[in-house]
């Protein structure tokens, strides 16, 4: 009986036509930069960050989904359907009313007022203080967010070649600066769509050729039911649930709105789109491509079970990391047909650089727009404007790749990403959600009710990660059996290896706070929602405005109806009032 080291030396079979696949999507993906950069140079600000608002809906949506569906969502939600089954699936519920929600609500404001970074929004609804709080919060979130996105495809990397992690991401790291800063959004856009299409023909290539292996999907869904793993909706209310229907549908909501809606990353796509009747099509082809690729996600968690049903990857420690349960997957089923694990990986590296591109892209917009542009003298030639943001992406590129050193010792990364994320999220939601819908909330109570929602999310997201990591929180998985392994392995593993064997939550637990141990889908919920009742009580303080003397461009079409406003201008009248209240603030700082 061979063990785990004659195991893994039998897999990594990478051969070179695997290398020639990952080498030509890398290639691709230079080639449009350098198209875009020289051959279809952007010849302005507006080219580089919003494609001249002219790009069609098809090439955004693929980018949409290609951004937002990262290398964490391509390892971790398998592994997750693997662990735990397949309850956090119903989260497609809160997908769909992000859908309505975002249509409705943000995405009109947004399209209508023809700004370039999101959070102009805050200056022009409130003032320039809530502008800075929104961007400060923004690049924080990045710079925590981009390091996770680099570090997963060079784990799957790791897990099949054996090449060190921190030789492969300052690799993927120059190729993805390279093409997004020559090229601006257009070489960004172009590439996710060649990313996207990768990515679900990876995911399609193991679904199958897995599938065909056990013989059939039927084999698939008879097994993932006899171990519990196909679940009904649970509808508890307890929210220390780890997954419920409530808060994968209403968290849901709440989260991928955020995500979707007001973050620079998403809604820089849809303003690079003519009009809004094309931003809505693309906010609909986005929701069916993320339907799509969670499904196939979620079905390849049931068939890695339905293969290691007997022995557990994870527990035998044949899979290092709990992110690299679907690489060594891929390696059991495809590593015998050369270059088709070389087309997986190049698929999970498609998705890291999609959404690591789709960032900085988005990072030398909002440090532009934001941190340069209000304190500069005279206007910036377009030759300055295109440095600036090319020399930001470089800058954040670098910083990104020495972070990947924290970023491995923070364990699984689809609930630590959620978690951390929903820091700033959520307040930053809160934030967006009083300006569109609440015309009476003035600047001094939204930065108060950002500002504590920032500190009181911070206090719980860190403290229960802490929790978790010492292991004082824990959660069940479904079992999951070592009994008939063909290879010899330490059987320490089986004791000292909590996060991956069937554990329960343990006494520790019922000692931590409560709020510790809520569901980390409530956390940007609860972020947006101590942000909005602290700036509500905080008008006792600080007065409210007069809703009627508030522009109603800058409110939702939905709750317009319900006041008088004083001034029923256009909106093509107010976006030159933008333009001569940004260019009397010019002359102001010049004088």
């Amino acid at each position: 009986m061979n063990n785990i080291v004659h195991i893994l030396a039998e897999l990594q079979r990478f051969s070179w036509l695997d290398y020639v696949a990952i080498a030509a999507m890398f290639l691709v993906c230079i080639f449009i930069g350098i198209y875009f950069g020289f051959m279809n140079k952007s010849v302005s600000e507006n080219d580089y960050m919003l494609g001249g608002r002219k790009m069609l809906v098809i090439p955004i949506s693929f980018s949409l989904v290609a951004s937002f569906i990262s290398g964490i969502t391509l390892l971790g939600l398998p592994t997750e359907v693997y662990s735990y089954g397949t309850q956090y699936l119903y989260v497609t519920f809160g997908v769909l009313g992000m859908g309505i929600v975002m249509g409705v609500l943000y995405l009109p404001v947004f399209h209508d007022l023809n700004i370039t970074s999101t959070y102009e929004y805050l200056e022009l609804r409130f003032d320039r203080r809530l502008r800075m709080f929104g961007s400060v919060m923004f690049v924080i979130m990045n710079i925590a967010f981009l390091p996770i996105v680099i570090y997963v495809p060079a784990l799957a990397f790791n897990q099949v070649t054996g090449v060190a992690v921190h030789t492969i991401t300052p690799i993927v790291c120059i190729i993805c600066v390279f093409y997004t800063s020559l090229g601006g959004i257009k070489a960004v856009i172009w590439t996710d769509v060649v990313q996207a299409v990768s990515m679900v023909g990876a995911l399609t290539l193991v679904a199958v050729k897995g599938s065909m292996d056990i013989g059939g999907f039927s084999v698939v869904m008879e097994r993932a039911w006899h171990s519990n793993r196909l679940e009904a909706p649970d509808f508890s209310i307890d929210p220390t649930v780890r997954h419920t229907f409530w808060c994968l549908f209403v968290g849901g909501i709440f989260y991928w709105t955020q995500t979707n809606a007001v973050s620079q990353n998403m809604i820089q796509r849809y303003l690079s789109l003519p009009t809004l009747k094309d931003a809505r099509k693309a906010l609909c082809l986005f929701c069916a491509g993320v339907l799509i690729l969670m499904a196939l996600c979620g079905y390849n968690g049931l068939l890695i079970y339905a293969t290691y049903q007997d022995c557990d990857p994870l527990t035998t420690k044949l899979a290092k990391a709990r992110d690299q349960l679907l690489p060594l997957f891929v390696m059991d089923t495809l590593g015998e047909l050369p270059g088709m694990t070389g087309l997986f990986i190049a698929g999970v590296f498609s998705a890291a650089l999609s959404s690591l591109s789709t960032c900085l892209n988005s990072m030398s917009a909002v440090v532009l727009e934001d941190f340069v542009k209000p304190y500069v003298k005279q206007q910036l030639s377009n030759r300055a404007s295109t440095w600036i943001m090319r020399l930001v992406v470089i800058g954040v590129g670098v910083v990104c790749v020495a972070l990947v050193y924290v970023v491995e010792h923070m364990g699984t990364v689809l609930q630590l990403t959620m978690s951390l994320e929903s820091i700033t999220n959520g307040p930053l939601f809160g934030i967006f959600t009083l300006g569109i819908l609440l015309p009476w909330i003035n600047g001094n109570s939204a930065m108060l009710g950002g500002c504590v929602g920032v500190v009181f999310m911070s206090w719980v997201s860190l403290n229960a990660q802490w929790a978790i990591a010492s292991g004082a929180i824990s959660y069940q998985t479904k079992p999951l059996s070592v009994d008939h392994c063909d290879y010899t392995f330490d059987t320490a593993s089986l004791v000292s290896s909590v996060p991956n064997a069937t554990h329960t939550i343990g006494q520790a637990s019922d000692d931590i706070f409560p709020l510790y141990r809520i569901s980390y889908m409530w956390y940007t919920c609860l972020g947006a929602s101590v942000t909005i009742i602290v700036a509500l009580l905080s008008t006792f303080l600080f007065g409210t405005n007069d809703p009627n003397s508030i522009d109603p461009t800058l409110i939702t079409p939905s709750i317009r109806k319900f006041f008088r406003f004083n001034s029923q201008k256009s909106t093509d009248t107010y976006n030159a009032d933008i333009y001569l209240k940004n260019k009397l603030r010019s002359d102001e700082v010049a004088l």
